[in-house]
């Protein structure tokens, strides 16, 4: 923790608090939470809570829940990571975003009782992700939400969102990814994972690796809660799974598992099958195969992380291809060399160029580590780029010819920068304010 706390007497002094609070680092476990929560009064236990974990998806699931039970009537709650562009992204009452104003009075609310935490021991502060999912919290508590939806932040067993009680746990997919912290195999992914199934809850599963599927029933069974499944549910066949705005057929298995979750509700919510499939047209999710423009140019948004995600979208690329005939312009940059390598091998092969840039993150890989990770037959197809270079304003894109589709992909954090400049209404970025 810091040792002399800026004076919070503005957005900007909180912004550098809570940045600092980044330098206690990664800490895993539930019983800080547990300690700021009972400082707080338990604001947790305010509204009934949907809790989504997941290597992939679990955003737009998140997304997808909050957009049906809002549709129903429901006064909801909805909390994920990381931010976009602007840190009040991650608490959302309606989809109305946590102003800076509300994020200064939180903080100057939570320091005290922090600090009075950490004063019983060099572990005991209040972490920046903690500070967040206290804030978020707060916020559902004092605006009245009927429900909430937590998103994971990171796994499930020791993630800080862990300590709630809820309705149900939604698991939307299990990969690779985080394995420093998670386990380096799928079983051991998916334990951790299965962390956030609580006694006699039901929990949701989207389509799963087998072995996954199995670490996690057994988890559900050790605590006697019932499973119910995206596959048993709806088959194989992607026909028969429902429809969603989110282009993918992806976003139709996370459709299923968010539709299969507010089956569950019905017993607290007024969620027929007319609401769901409602609410599900009308889902705003950005970044996620997100088409928009930029100069009359088509331009195309979307998060692809880890080897997961870029099986995802190598499968969107060729239909992208298919459709228009044309390899679209590629601008792709990566944190971390698991993620880059599997990243890279897909776009150059569906690219006619591919533009590397570095997210303004300390564990962005550089042009040099990109460029190796590529298939030696490809690298042909790399520039080297900065964003300000390739989106110059918020009306201009210097890569590719009038008539070639350009697609941004990779980090969240890359999007979020790309968003901050073509989208300036969102507001400046913080994208110092990323936690993983």
């Amino acid at each position: 923790m810091p040792s002399r706390p800026p004076p919070l007497a503005d957005y900007a002094s909180v912004a550098d608090l809570l940045f600092s609070l980044k330098s206690i680092g990664v800490r895993f476990g539930v019983e800080r939470m547990q300690h700021l929560v009972e400082a707080l009064g338990h604001p947790e236990h305010s509204c009934p809570v949907v809790h989504v974990a997941g290597t992939n998806g679990k955003g737009s699931v998140s997304a997808m829940l909050e957009s049906i039970l809002r549709t129903a009537g429901c006064r909801t709650g909805l909390y994920t990571s990381p931010h976009l562009v602007k840190l009040g992204e991650r608490v959302q009452v309606d989809r109305r975003l946590l102003s800076e104003t509300e994020i200064v009075a939180y903080t100057r609310e939570l320091l005290p009782v922090a600090q009075k935490l950490g004063a019983r021991g060099p572990d005991e502060h209040p972490t920046f992700f903690e500070f967040m999912t206290a804030m978020a919290f707060l916020q559902f508590q004092r605006q009245r939400a009927d429900v909430a939806i937590i998103e994971v932040g990171l796994g499930g067993r020791l993630d800080a969102t862990n300590i709630v009680l809820p309705e149900m746990a939604v698991i939307t997919s299990i990969g690779l990814d985080h394995m420093e912290y998670l386990g380096d195999n799928v079983a051991q992914i998916a334990r951790e994972k299965a962390g956030v199934i609580k006694e006699g809850r039901p929990v949701v599963l989207g389509r799963l690796p087998a072995e996954a599927e199995q670490v996690i029933r057994e988890v559900a069974r050790a605590r006697h809660a019932p499973v119910h499944s995206v596959r048993e549910v709806f088959g194989e066949n992607l026909a028969d799974y429902p429809a969603t705005n989110l282009e993918g057929d992806y976003q139709r298995w996370n459709a299923a598992t968010a539709t299969l979750a507010a089956r569950l509700l019905r017993g607290r919510f007024q969620l027929d099958d007319a609401t769901i499939a409602r609410g599900l047209r009308q889902v705003s999710w950005a970044g996620r195969w997100q088409r928009t423009s930029i100069g009359g140019r088509p331009l195309i948004l979307d998060a692809s992380h880890n080897p997961e995600g870029a099986q995802v979208l190598e499968n969107n690329l060729h239909k992208l291809v298919a459709a228009t005939g044309r390899k679209p312009v590629i601008v792709t940059g990566a944190l971390g060399e698991f993620r880059a390598r599997a990243l890279l091998d897909v776009v150059c092969r569906y690219a006619q160029e591919v533009h590397l840039v570095r997210p303004h993150q300390e564990r962005a890989c550089t042009w040099e580590q990109m460029e190796a990770f590529a298939p030696p037959e490809e690298r042909r197809l790399l520039r080297r780029a900065t964003l300000e270079e390739i989106f110059p304003d918020s009306q201009t894109c210097t890569v590719g010819g009038t008539e070639d589709t350009v697609i941004v992909t990779g980090s969240i954090y890359l999007l979020g920068e790309v968003l901050a400049r073509i989208e300036p209404d969102r507001g400046t970025g913080e994208g110092r304010l990323q936690d993983f």
